[in-house]
């Protein structure tokens, strides 16, 4: 079923991101879907295979690869300064050993954005189907590329890094795009706000040519309580749902430790679920008698 006019919002972070993965797979399974989706990171690349409706598929990847050194690992870090083996998630697993349905995404109705940070101006920079074509793995690429753990990503005349330094919930890109209601999946629990970067000499000497990526780093914080809280807002007026954990994660961004991982999966899982009816009913408003 397409829950029609409404939006559906995925932020990022790493591996918390099988989380969202949870979510998705419950909402799979239940054949709901909706006409527009933007994400961020992680958000972005869980989005893929649910639009492609494979099932299963994130949690195969996210869980099933995460003792795969060539998937995760200070190895990799040390030998290509990538974290995460980039080539081998964004090429070697969709296209050889977890084929990705690249004619089940691009037979799909639903709209998918995905968001970057321009290194040049510090800006977000969204990519939609028009933009990227069949090109989508690399602006998803562009859009994980976590600044000191991978490097910066060229598209077109483009230079991009991780969506969710400039825009982690990207909330009010999905309102421009004209969806006023919207289910937001947030990988954080309620109640967290970010704390300012300790790293700003660190940032300046990874980035001296881009001044402006250095701004949003240093303000990423603010620009992620501020959005927060107006998500909190939107949701007590009725224009959103979100969907998020209810305690502190013990999973980090990077985590290795497979079950700290199925346990956040099922967690997601759980909590779609039990917003399962409130979805529907927001979606299909009884009407009123008079």
């Amino acid at each position: 079923m397409m829950i029609q006019d409404t939006g559906l919002v995925l932020e990022g972070g790493g591996m918390r991101g099988i989380y969202t993965a949870g979510v998705l797979e419950y909402l799979l399974e239940n054949d709901v879907h909706f006409p527009y989706v933007v994400g961020v990171s992680a958000g972005a690349c869980n989005a893929a295979s649910y639009i492609s409706r494979q099932a299963g598929r994130n949690k195969k990847v996210n869980i099933g690869f995460i003792r795969d050194p060539n998937y995760l690992s200070w190895r990799n870090y040390w030998k290509t300064g990538e974290l995460f083996g980039m080539d081998y998630v964004f090429d070697e697993i969709p296209n050889k050993l977890v084929p990705y349905d690249y004619k089940a995404f691009n037979e799909s109705e639903t709209e998918f954005v995905v968001g970057t940070t321009d290194c040049h101006s510090g800006k977000p920079r969204y990519f939609s189907r028009n933009d990227y074509g069949e090109d989508l793995l690399t602006i998803i690429r562009a859009s994980s590329s976590l600044p000191f753990f991978a490097p910066v990503v060229e598209f077109g005349s483009h230079h991009l890094l991780d969506g969710g330094i400039s825009d982690p919930i990207p909330i009010d890109k999905a309102e421009q795009d004209g969806f006023k209601k919207n289910i937001v999946v947030l990988t954080r629990n309620r109640g967290y706000f970010k704390k300012p970067s300790r790293f700003s000499f660190f940032i300046k000497r990874k980035y001296p040519h881009y001044p402006e990526l250095h701004k949003t780093l240093m303000n990423r914080y603010m620009v992620y309580n501020q959005t927060v809280k107006e998500l909190e807002e939107r949701e007590k007026e009725g224009s959103v749902i979100i969907i998020q954990p209810q305690q502190p994660l013990k999973v980090s961004r990077v985590e290795k430790n497979p079950n700290k991982l199925d346990d956040l999966y099922k967690q997601g899982y759980e909590d779609a679920k039990k917003k399962h009816k409130e979805i529907m009913q927001w979606a299909n408003p009884s009407p009123v008698l008079v």
